[in-house]
């Protein structure tokens, strides 16, 4: 009897049914498109964030103070401490390790640099010939480092990583070196003040510098291209880190490691001490993509070694990646707001219009909630058509919004479907609440009487 008296209800006054399924379908609609975009926003914007460069830093736990000018290390090579390039695969064996983007060794060697030029002029039984000698010396910052290198793996797979995917942002005229091949790369603002100028296709020599002299036996390198890098590397000559390990005496090693890793903005727990959390906590927190967690995986594959996460870029893809996502909720929130406006303004009319029909009800001994129950189940009908039909625009806006922000549709998420019923079902219900309880106040004698 009740499903007959509710199929019988909901048919009537069609416009109105339509009036709200109208409402519920925007509604849920763009409460489907945020949320979508809410879930993608987090792992896109991450990796959007990666061309701003690296955000972990590690270096040797034990290292001596540095001595930088404009971020380059200045120490001479038999100074500091060192790491092993020989344990970097084991990154790609943390809990994280799908999240490790991409790794880069430097090795910065002090040296000089000098071109061999035409100096004066003798005459040998071959004829006229010219005495190469070097210019005068310039001190020149050797940074060694990998452009696209192949990382064994302990797992048996192996990784490719380099400056391609750490410093994706650096903008190369030419090519870069091959890794392992005696060619450099030269930094754009000491190109353009050394003498002569340096262009691709050039050859340089460099040795190291201890001191104020330098070795014998200067080491040609063939520049491959010109960088710019907006920081201390335009002032250096980027060369393959085998060729910097040679120069330095330090085969096989280097001395600092900048790592590109996909992190979730920091709240409340990523900030806290690892040893004060209890268990739940501290599973929570090591389950958790934060920055601390991922510094305190990687210094335990690589130990003697300290991760310090570099504040410029980590604050930044926070502070930018929490604004989008309340911005997000907040849209979702008054798009779900407004469709429980609609709902509550055409459920009250409509039971302004059905007086007559809920007093008769009421005269002939129907209760207050069989009466709410009738509305009840027509708004969950209404709340499940609208629901279903505003998930399936919510995902069309979706991929639009994704490829307008991101450059690419975002995929569906059917995981999202039940929720979307349900939050239809909740906003209709509870636009539904003040009408029903002003029919709940009828009295059927004045109605029956036509007062």
């Amino acid at each position: 009897m009740f499903a007959r008296l509710v199929r019988e209800s909901f048919v009537r006054n069609p416009r109105r049914k339509i009036m709200t399924a109208a409402a519920l379908v925007v509604g849920m609609a763009v409460a489907t498109a945020t949320l979508t975009v809410a879930l993608e926003v987090g792992d896109r914007m991450a990796r959007e964030f990666r061309s701003l460069g690296a955000n972990l830093l590690v270096t040797p736990q034990s290292d001596t103070l540095p001595l930088e000018i404009g971020g380059v290390d200045y120490r001479p090579v038999d100074e500091g401490a060192y790491l092993r390039e020989a344990n970097l695969g084991k990154l790609k064996m943390i809990f994280w390790r799908h999240n490790i983007l991409g790794f880069t060794p430097f090795l910065d060697v002090p040296a000089v640099l000098a071109q061999p030029q035409p100096d004066r002029k003798f005459t040998s039984e071959a004829g006229p010939a010219t005495l190469a000698s070097p210019s005068q010396p310039l001190s020149v910052m050797v940074v060694g480092t990998w452009f696209d290198h192949d990382v064994p793996v302990p797992d048996g797979t192996r990784f490719k990583t380099g400056i391609r995917l750490t410093n994706p942002a650096w903008k190369i005229q030419g090519q870069w070196f091959h890794d392992g091949a005696n060619e450099a790369v030269v930094g754009v603002t000491l190109a353009a003040a050394y003498p002569g100028g340096i262009s691709a296709g050039k050859t340089i020599y460099v040795n190291v510098r201890s001191g104020v002299a330098s070795q014998p036996r200067p080491v040609p390198l063939l520049v491959t291209g010109i960088v710019s890098t907006g920081d201390a590397e335009d002032d250096a000559i980027l060369v393959p880190l085998s060729v910097a390990q040679s120069l330095s005496g330090h085969p096989g090693q280097f001395r600092r490691l900048f790592v590109s890793a996909l992190t979730k903005p920091a709240d409340a727990l990523s900030e806290r001490d690892p040893s004060t959390l209890t268990p739940t906590e501290y599973d929570r927190w090591f389950c958790s993509p934060y920055i601390s967690s991922i510094s305190y995986q990687i210094e335990q594959v690589l130990p003697g070694t300290d991760v310090h996460a570099i504040r410029r870029v980590a604050d930044t893809e926070g502070r930018i990646l929490s604004r989008i996502s309340t911005l997000l909720w907040i849209v979702t929130l008054a798009a779900l707001v407004a469709a429980g406006l609609a709902v509550a303004a055409t459920s009250a009319t409509t039971v302004l219009q059905r007086r007559d029909e809920i007093g008769i009800m009421k005269a002939i001994g129907a209760t207050n909630a069989l009466v709410g129950g009738i509305f009840l189940a027509e708004q969950l009908m209404l709340a499940m058509a609208g629901g279903a039909v505003g998930f399936v625009f919510g995902v069309v806006l979706a991929r639009v919004l994704g490829a307008s922000v991101f450059g690419s549709p975002a995929p569906p998420r059917l995981v999202l479907l039940p929720v979307i019923l349900g939050l239809a079902a909740i906003v209709a219900i509870a636009g539904s609440l003040v009408p029903l309880r002003r029919a709940a106040n009828f009295n059927p004698a004045p109605i029956l009487r036509g007062e």
